[in-house]
């Protein structure tokens, strides 16, 4: 029996608290500049001052134990109360007035004490905007001595974990980039408030090697700066980078360099869009179909165009004042909006950039305390060696990667005195499993060890992976100790000609494999499952068992069934044999393959049989059919877009073969 076992991770170090928008350093700045009535973050705070969400006498329009969107159920009430509860909080940390910090804890409190359910279609959206403002305004409240009471913060510790954190654990990959964007940047605070420091890796991770539209890379599609929406409108083009900025900042608090992330990719997707809402027409744009497959952009969208929203002052002081970088477009978009309001609508933005992030340019200095530990270590394991890229630390000169053949070491220095945040291992045996962690340093010192990340020099012994069929984006599969992940184009598996791409083995005689699907897909026509196949070209005969969606009335509803299909002679078509019931909730929500899922295909003789179970203990037969295949196969796992020119990302885990034989 060949089994891929999971692997957990061993973190890194503590949290920098206050940590999210604004940290100490960030408070005490405004402070200052408050009372020297310093322009123009004086008038920036006038504003702020003056808004109805940050009085004391705020009268709060909930509590209640359920909100949603779509339909919309106590969404502006959320929204209104987390706005008044971050601006609150910040009050009273700029003028000492016990009476902000008591309206900030009476919000915080009740809405983490009645709050159990965040529905609707738009779940994901309810819970990334509106809560991101209670978790700042928690995480300024525990951390500036405003008397809120222990019991209540656990309380609120426990209500981010198992209200909030649930709805955004997947994030959105089956919708447009900011759904995406929302719920990494919550989770990230959740994660810095919750002192998690997986859940905090984890949202880095999704930032900078995510599946869905919100992937930093995937959003900002391309060096000139183009968004994934900007074809789409200006408002979401610019929601979409505006939260992306805010996971920048966060981590900026927590020593990591994400806004210098892909060469200030960052950067690029601000001045693009605003140098076009400015007015400037001389825009490249290119023709995308985005990573779900369902939204098509042939031009640059004139839809809210010019309607500059408040979130300019914040990148335009990163990237000219603290790091010394051209921002032009950006900083004529800052000071148009001068001094930035609120960020309206609802919860969309933090707003009030001009209070919050205005800065005097700063100077280039040696770092007097020693990095933190690099963040979001991706390793990518081929044949010939593992790469490794990480988010740099802020104040680091040189980086250390460290490489053991268990979890948590012990460890060994494969390289040292990088001067960039990236490493190819080549020293590496084709099959074998590591396990990597980098260290920052500088005149100060060397810092915690990264998060651990374990990567197979290719796949797995025995295992094998490559296209089937013309695919015009090239597929790949990786293993990380834990998941296979593949990324795989094609216009289909089920035709006469197949196009996907597949990780396998050689399978002599009867076998069986076993998988778990690991949500979430990006193509929103994905198919995948589980594969028996007699050779490697488009029109091999197999039996397989599928899983893909199925149309129904509405495009964006589709169900969602697995198939046991074979094609019996080479060239002949594929025929579909059984077909399960739509799968329900938990696994299907609102058309989206949202849930575990487990897959089983056997062959005994010339019978192959499909089975399916939501838990891996209660099985259900799909069916049975009699194949004339041949006794030796391929069986794998095989992964198809339905998109000639956009991969999708499938993982699985928990996979097993039985009766295979050690050749290939």
């Amino acid at each position: 029996m060949f089994i891929l076992s999971a692997v957990s991770g061993i973190g890194a170090q503590g949290f920098v608290h206050p940590g999210l928008l604004h940290s100490q350093e960030d408070l005490d700045r405004m402070k200052r500049a408050i009372a020297a009535k310093q322009e123009p973050i004086y008038a920036g705070y006038e504003v702020f001052r003056q808004n109805p969400a940050s009085q004391a006498t705020y009268a709060m329009q909930g509590p209640l134990a359920m909100v949603g969107r779509n339909p919309t159920v106590g969404s502006a009430a959320y929204d209104a109360d987390a706005n008044a509860a971050h601006q609150n909080a910040l009050m009273w940390c700029l003028t000492g007035d016990h009476a902000y910090a008591d309206k900030a804890i009476a919000l915080v409190n009740a809405w983490s004490g009645t709050l159990t359910s965040i529905t609707g279609r738009d779940a994901v959206l309810m819970a990334g905007l509106g809560p991101f403002k209670m978790v700042q305004a928690a995480e300024l409240l525990r951390y500036s001595k405003a008397g809120w009471a222990e019991a209540d913060i656990q309380k609120t510790e426990r209500h981010f974990r198992e209200v909030i954190y649930p709805v955004l654990r997947e994030y959105a990959p089956f919708a447009n980039g900011n759904w995406d964007a929302a719920a990494t940047k919550t989770v990230m605070a959740i994660g810095i408030f919750c002192n998690d420091r997986s859940m905090f890796e984890d949202a880095l991770h999704y930032y900078v090697n995510g599946w869905g539209d919100g992937r930093l890379t995937h959003y900002i599609i391309n060096e000139t700066g183009q968004g994934q929406e900007s074809g789409r409108d200006q408002a979401h083009a610019q929601l979409g980078i505006g939260m992306l900025a805010e996971c920048s900042e966060m981590a900026w608090h927590q020593g990591l360099d994400l806004y210098g992330y892909a060469d200030n990719r960052l950067l690029k997707g601000f001045e693009y869009a605003a140098k076009y809402n400015l007015g400037h027409d001389d825009m490249p744009f290119v023709t995308t179909l985005d990573r779900t497959g369902k939204y098509f952009h042939q031009k640059i969208s004139t839809q809210a165009r010019g309607q500059l929203r408040p979130l300019y002052e914040q990148v335009y002081n990163h990237y000219v004042h603290r790091r010394g970088l051209a921002a032009p477009f950006t900083q004529q978009a800052a000071e148009k909006l001068r001094p930035e309001g609120p960020g309206k609508p609802g919860a969309d933005h933090p707003g009030y950039g001009t209070l919050f992030y205005t800065r005097s340019a700063e100077k280039a200095s040696l770092a007097t305390t020693k990095p933190t530990a690099p963040g979001a270590l991706v390793a990518q394991g081929q044949s010939t060696g593992v790469v490794l890229t990480w988010v740099a630390a802020v104040g680091a000169t040189s980086y250390t990667v460290k490489r053991a053949t268990k979890p948590g070491g012990p460890y060994a220095v494969v390289a040292q005195r990088l001067a960039t945040p990236s490493y190819t291992d080549k020293a590496t045996k084709p099959g074998a499993l590591y396990y990597y962690t980098v260290a920052a340093s500088n005149a100060s010192g060397e810092s915690p060890n990264a998060y651990e990340v374990g990567s197979s020099a290719g796949l797995p012994a025995q295992w094998k992976q490559q296209d089937v069929g013309p695919v015009k984006v090239a597929g790949s599969t990786f293993y990380d100790g834990k998941q296979f992940r593949l990324e795989g184009a094609g216009s289909r598996i089920d035709s006469t000609s197949d196009q996907f791409q597949f990780a396998y083995m050689l399978l002599k005689g009867d076998g069986i494999i076993t998988a778990r699907f690991v949500p979430q897909v990006s193509s929103q026509f994905s198919q995948l499952g589980l594969m028996m196949r007699e050779g490697l070209t488009t029109d091999a005969p197999h039996a397989s068992l599928l899983l893909a969606p199925q149309k129904t009335g509405e495009i964006e509803m589709p169900s969602w069934t697995i198939s046991l299909v074979t094609r019996e002679a080479k060239g002949g078509p594929t025929v579909v044999r059984h077909r399960s019931e739509p799968l329900a909730e938990p696994a299907v929500t609102f058309g989206r393959l949202v849930g575990y899922y487990w897959l089983r295909l056997e062959r005994k003789g010339n019978t192959v049989t499909g089975t399916i179970s939501p838990d891996g203990r209660t099985w259900t037969p799909v069916g049975s059919i009699s194949t004339t295949l041949k006794k030796d196969m391929y069986v794998g796992l095989p992964a198809c877009s339905r998109l000639t020119t956009v991969s999708t990302t499938v993982r699985l885990d928990n996979v097993s073969v039985t009766g295979w034989k050690p050749s290939l």
